[in-house]
């Protein structure tokens, strides 16, 4: 038995290592090749398995749909997880290639590592694993996984009210985000919502000598730092007037059930930071978790080459976002976005706002069937009760599905928080993507017992 368990794990690694191979950046359009190569091998490794396999073509990059067979009276699951990746850059600080998986102290280094294609895989594995014993599941499982998820998912939101009825079902299954700390897994009933921004501002027509027509003409570099500057306070208090008029405060009770949470190691400390900076008020949980925050993604203006190179630039523009919690709505934020710029904008530039994707945050009910479930087979899978707690990041469908399918979610984990998701080095434990595999499997075996 032992051989056996450790001759399918080591298959488990192999074929995750053979997806990673794959360049999946959604957002590269040099990599649209790579991208639909990644979709035909979750799709074949699916249809393997004798489920039922249909590729979906969108605007953009395909998603992958299977499903096994109905049963009656049984529940029906959907698990949602997504292909594409994040692009790897900056290349020079990665261990090894982000596309060339390796394997260093019990984890896995590779982009998409543990977002998400480790992290699905879990699902996939279980599920084909089950098939392949001839013996029935005792549920219907469906599965959605796309290739647009790092860049808005704006095709499978558009394409939702289409897609309702072939994705019908009674819970949803994401594993796309991490545990509580290590040997703490978790289960997430809250996510973040997202909105994301470019902007431009506009000064000369044309670059300019720094020495001749430096402190006579407005810099829009300059007067980038201070219109972004102007969003958010030294404390990380976002300065925009109306911003928290619909932020919905934490209870008493969830924050003292935070309290009580395990003390992990210093958090400071394991993300190299020299201390912890935010919101008066809050703890370092609450403030990632449930409060919302404002960040600068990027900053381009001026000469970036070796060497200097005085000049006055004549474009700046930077790349943000916000992240938002429960009840605050990412369509209006435009609005008040561009009153603050227009209202803090300096002399002598102009500016251009582009909101790029946004999504509302999302609660999940912490007591519905599916989460006793998922408790019970987490608990034996890893040999400890998962503990409750939020996520900071966003998954922009998640909330879509709620409101169209009327359905229950769980969001499980089985990463950890320093897996370095969308930075250089990303890796996931091997030992939780095993133990994925075996909380998964007996997720169908404690969701199967419930009626539908």
């Amino acid at each position: 038995m032992a051989q056996s368990l450790q001759q399918s794990q080591q298959r488990h690694l192999d074929e995750l290592i053979q997806w990673l191979k794959i360049p999946s950046v959604s957002s590269d359009t040099s990599k649209i090749g790579d991208v639909k190569a990644a979709g035909d091998w979750i799709a074949n490794k699916l249809a393997d398995s004798g489920l039922k396999v249909e590729t979906i073509q969108t605007q953009g990059h395909p998603m992958i749909y299977a499903e096994s067979p109905a049963i009656d009276g049984a529940p029906v699951v959907l698990v949602y997880g997504h292909y594409d990746v994040q692009p790897p850059e900056p290349l020079n600080l990665w261990t090894t290639p982000a596309f060339e998986p390796t394997v260093r102290n019990g984890n896995l280094y590779a982009r998409g590592a543990t977002d998400d294609k480790g992290q699905v895989l879990t699902h996939v594995h279980s599920i084909c694993d089950w098939m392949a014993t001839g013996k029935p599941l005792p549920l219907q499982i469906k599965l959605l996984i796309e290739g647009e998820e790092e860049v808005g998912s704006e095709n499978l939101e558009r394409m939702m009210p289409e897609l309702a009825d072939k994705l019908a079902c009674d819970c949803v299954v994401i594993s796309d985000s991490s545990q509580y700390g290590p040997g703490q897994p978790a289960i997430t009933y809250g996510l973040r919502g997202i909105a994301t921004y470019e902007l431009l501002v506009q000064g000369p027509k044309q670059d300019l000598h720094s020495g001749s027509f430096g402190g006579a003409v407005m810099n829009p570099a300059i007067a980038l730092c201070h219109l972004m500057s102007s969003m958010v306070d030294r404390e990380g208090r976002i300065a925009i007037d109306g911003f928290y008029d619909s932020v919905r405060d934490l209870s008493p009770a969830e924050r003292e059930a935070w309290d009580q949470l395990p003390k992990t190691d210093d958090f400071a400390k394991s993300v190299g930071a020299s201390e912890l900076f935010g919101e008066k008020g809050y703890s370092a949980d609450e403030r990632r978790w449930a409060r919302p925050t404002f960040d600068i993604n990027g900053l381009t203006s001026g000469h970036q080459g070796e060497g200097v190179k005085t000049v006055l630039p004549a474009q700046a523009s930077a790349k943000f976002s916000f992240r938002l919690v429960p009840d605050q709505d990412p369509t209006q934020l435009t609005d008040a976005i561009n009153s603050h710029l227009t209202k803090h904008l300096p002399t002598g530039v102009t500016f251009k706002l582009t909101p790029d994707h946004g999504a509302p945050g999302m609660l999940a009910d912490t007591n519905s069937r599916f989460m006793d479930a998922a408790r019970a087979a987490i608990t034996a899978a890893f040999e400890t009760p998962p503990v409750l707690i939020r996520e900071g990041g966003s998954i922009p469908i998640v909330t879509r599905f709620q409101e169209t399918l009327r359905c229950d979610c769980l969001l499980l984990g089985w990463g950890l928080s320093d897996d370095n998701a969308h930075s250089p080095d990303e890796k996931f434990c091997i030992e939780d993507f095993y133990r994925g595999i075996q909380a998964s499997t007996m997720l169908w075996e404690s969701i199967g017992k419930l009626s539908s």
